[in-house]
């Protein structure tokens, strides 16, 4: 009996067949996944949302299985093929490679040399080789000679047999299974230059002869050689030693040491050869690709979950500047709530008078607006910019952060950004992103599609289809677990909403725009198309943060609050005493509240969030600055302690920006003072670090970096710049002084600003 597919994926992911059960019941009900997570842990025994995912990819595989299955035998049905073993065969098949072996011989195919061979009537002989009883072939194969049928020599009779030979041993499930496990366990990665691209692959030089073991090839390196071959500069194989493979199969099939069995023998190496090997690279090339989409797409995914839930600035007055020379750079002044009050171009690095026009305009801005921050773009000029902003003189010196920039070229030309700014030019929408960047990197990058975004490994070189569906489900997982205020929400922050979706959204933000803002949850149900289903999945995770009930500003679901107002009453207190007061809520015994709808997991919720009712749940804001003396490659020498700031993790290490325009590397081995096998244990994506500069490599615009507490030395001869290629210390037109050539000790303006102001 065929085991239930629920059985089948709590055998493949561990998880109890009733937890399994449970979570596909409301998948199919048509819950998703954050909402199954939070306010189902009754149904699902308390899963995670990574538990979840997993049972719902698992089942989507299957059915992808199954549709295979009724595919084939449908063809096997059509093509008079199918009896009730076939039929048994394909229905305990449970994978795709197994499904497809089986259903080899009977697949309709293009004119063989097999087919050519049985219209000539060389089966028999066949048939009588491949039985290796001694007999001499030619004299087996004299029969068969017939010219009408050009078999005009024995030579060409036992051709046509060892080709019906090779085809037999090439649709044997036992043979195939067998070869396709050897190719897993023993296949080399290999690559090499293509003859004459040298040049042209001068990227790919470390691969240009290349070897190692399939199995443990890492996925930056099955996907960077890929490329190489993509492009036409590599060349690649995944094959095991042929004596091996060959081996296999003739231990398989020949029995006879006599001249039959030398036929035979002679048919395995062209089995091989020219069906199977090129069948069983094609299923590992797919195998080792798949699982390096696997690693490369679970890299990205945790990038960019670190970059959305980065700590937000708040609703502070910001000035977001998109940085510039010859250009300027454009201001963008914007209020608490994100809103964009004013623009203008400033031109601090043209000339000295510019400057002071530059920093007259800045402070004027600054006042005029309460401006509380300025987040400038770490694009060209923006340590220059820095410079420049550092050196002003102003009210209540608001603190100057480099912002992550990645994208906002991207926003600034999409419908989204027309939409909100129909009537402002590209650079303006980019530094008014780049402010809201600063106040809400999740609200504001969520505009963005994440393939553009700046924190992935080979996204272009992976499978599509997986990569929107994974990074869809962090960007849907982190909306949720931060929560919305539904009355600033943007129609995009909206769409990721559990429950609702793009037309919900714009239904939201028209009725909001028509009626004014949401009073309660309760009043979502007034819009249009927002059924009861909608409501249910979504309310959670909508905030009405100065509602009439404080419950509609906490993670408390609707379905929940007479559960909430049932302790106030029993505790004789006000719902805004309960919340308010801790000493109330710790009289509070859950189990007195148990029932056929909550369970224990829910309550401690409930009372967890009473706790701290809408407390976003992402860390405080910490504010950070480079090295002022630290501004280009050329600065940099190997020994350098600098702080710096995670931009991106791969799977062989993190990179980090140290100011200087260009990110330098920490290697997985110069992550730590021990073995790292996962650059994520280490370091998170926005994290600030200190690393020492270990080389620095002009010619090729690379750094290497170590976060280890006595790095080791380079083996080879660092590289760096000569005095002659340092330029002359750079001035700054707002204050005229002269870079100073010894390097002072670090210090953090931006946190002095902090401390000034408190």
């Amino acid at each position: 009996m065929q085991a239930q597919p629920s059985e089948k994926i709590a055998a493949a992911s561990g998880i109890q067949s009733r937890q399994v059960r449970a979570t596909l019941a409301l998948i199919d009900g048509g819950a998703t996944v954050p909402f199954i997570a939070r306010y189902r842990k009754e149904a699902t025994g308390g899963l995670d949302e990574v538990a979840i995912t997993t049972i719902r990819d698992l089942a989507a595989r299957m059915a992808e299985l199954d549709n295979r299955r009724v595919a084939i035998l449908k063809s096997l049905a059509k093509n008079g093929h199918l009896n009730d073993a076939l039929e048994a065969r394909i229905m305990a098949a449970e994978t795709i490679g197994s499904l497809e072996d089986i259903y080899l011989p009977y697949r309709p195919k293009r004119r063989t040399r097999a087919m050519i061979a049985r219209e000539k009537g060389l089966e028999p002989l066949a048939e009588a080789l491949f039985a290796q009883t001694g007999a001499d072939p030619a004299l087996l194969a004299a029969p068969y000679l017939d010219p009408a049928k050009s078999v005009e020599s024995i030579e060409d009779a036992l051709s046509g047999a060892r080709d019906l030979m090779a085809e037999r041993i090439n649709e044997n499930e036992e043979a195939r299974a067998a070869l396709r496990q050897l190719f897993f366990d023993r296949a080399q990665l290999t690559s090499s230059i293509v003859k004459g691209k040298e040049r042209e692959g001068a990227n790919y030089r470390d691969y240009f002869e290349w070897s190692e073991a399939a199995s443990r090839a890492p996925s930056h390196r099955i996907l960077a050689i890929r490329r190489g071959e993509k492009e036409d500069v590599l060349n690649m194989s995944i094959r095991p030693p042929e004596e091996d493979a060959v081996g296999l199969l003739v231990s398989r099939f020949v029995s006879s040491g006599g001249a039959d069995g030398e036929q035979v023998r002679l048919a395995v190496v062209d089995a091989y050869k020219r069906l199977m090997s090129r069948a069983m690279e094609t299923e590992i090339r797919l195998a080792t690709k798949a699982r390096a989409d696997e690693d490369a797409i679970r890299v990205f995914a945790a990038n960019l979950r670190q970059l959305l839930l980065a700590p937000p600035l708040g609703a502070k007055s910001v000035m977001g500047v998109d940085p510039g020379f010859r250009s300027g750079c454009k201001l963008a002044c914007l209020d608490r709530q994100g809103q964009l009050v004013h623009h203008a171009t400033i031109q601090p690095h043209l000339s000295r008078r510019a400057a002071e026009q530059a920093a007259s305009a800045v402070q004027k801005l600054c006042q005029r607006f309460s401006i509380e921050a300025i987040a400038i773009g770490n694009g060209t000029a923006s340590r220059e910019t820095e410079a420049f902003f550092r050196g002003l003189s102003l009210e209540n010196r608001p603190p100057v952060v480099i912002v992550n920039e990645s994208g906002a070229s991207v926003y600034s030309a999409s419908d989204i950004a027309r939409l909100e700014f129909p009537d402002l030019d590209l650079t303006f929408r980019g530094a008014a992103s780049i402010g809201r960047r600063l106040m809400d990197p999740l609200a504001e990058l969520v505009k963005i599609e994440p393939k553009s975004i700046g924190v992935g490994q080979y996204q272009h070189d992976v499978d599509q289809g997986a990569l929107k569906q994974a990074l869809d489900d962090v960007v849907i997982s982190c909306v949720n677990h931060v929560g919305v205020d539904v009355n600033r929400a943007s129609v995009q922050l909206l769409t990721y909403v559990s429950g609702l979706g793009p037309r919900l959204a714009e239904n939201i933000v028209a009725f909001r725009n028509a009626n004014g803002p949401f009073r309660s949850r309760d009043a979502l149900k007034q819009v249009p198309q927002l059924g009861p289903k909608a409501f249910e999945q979504a309310a959670g995770f909508l905030k009405i943060l100065d509602g009439g009930n404080p419950l509609d500003a906490s993670a408390v679901h609707p379905e929940s609050y007479d559960i909430v107002h049932r302790m106030a009453a029993d505790l004789g207190c006000r719902l805004d005493q309960l919340l308010t007061q801790a000493d109330l809520r710790r009289r509070i015994e859950p189990q007195r509240y148990v029932g056929d709808r909550v369970g224990l997991p829910t309550l401690t919720d409930i009372l967890a969030e009473l706790d701290k009712p809408g407390r976003d749940p992402r860390q405080a804001f910490e504010p950070f600055a480079f090295d002022p003396d630290i501004t280009e490659m050329a600065d940099l020498s190997a020994g350098m302690k600098l702080p710096g700031i995670v931009t991106n993790i791969t799977a062989f290490g993190a990179f980090v920006d140290v100011g200087v325009h260009q990110d330098g590397l920490v290697h997985i081995s110069e992550l730590a003072d021990r073995y790292v096998t996962d650059p994520h244990k280490c370091v998170s994506v926005n994290q600030q670090v200190e690393v020492t500069v270990l080389e620095v490599d002009m010619a090729r615009k690379r750094i290497a970096l170590s976060m280890k507490a006595r790095p080791e030395k380079r083996r080879r001869a660092k590289v760096n710049p000569s005095p002659s290629a340092r330029k002359a210390p750079s001035k700054s037109w707002a204050s005229g002084k002269k870079k100073s050539a010894p390097r002072k000790p670090f210090h953090n303006p931006f946190q002095e600003a902090l401390k000034n102001k408190h």
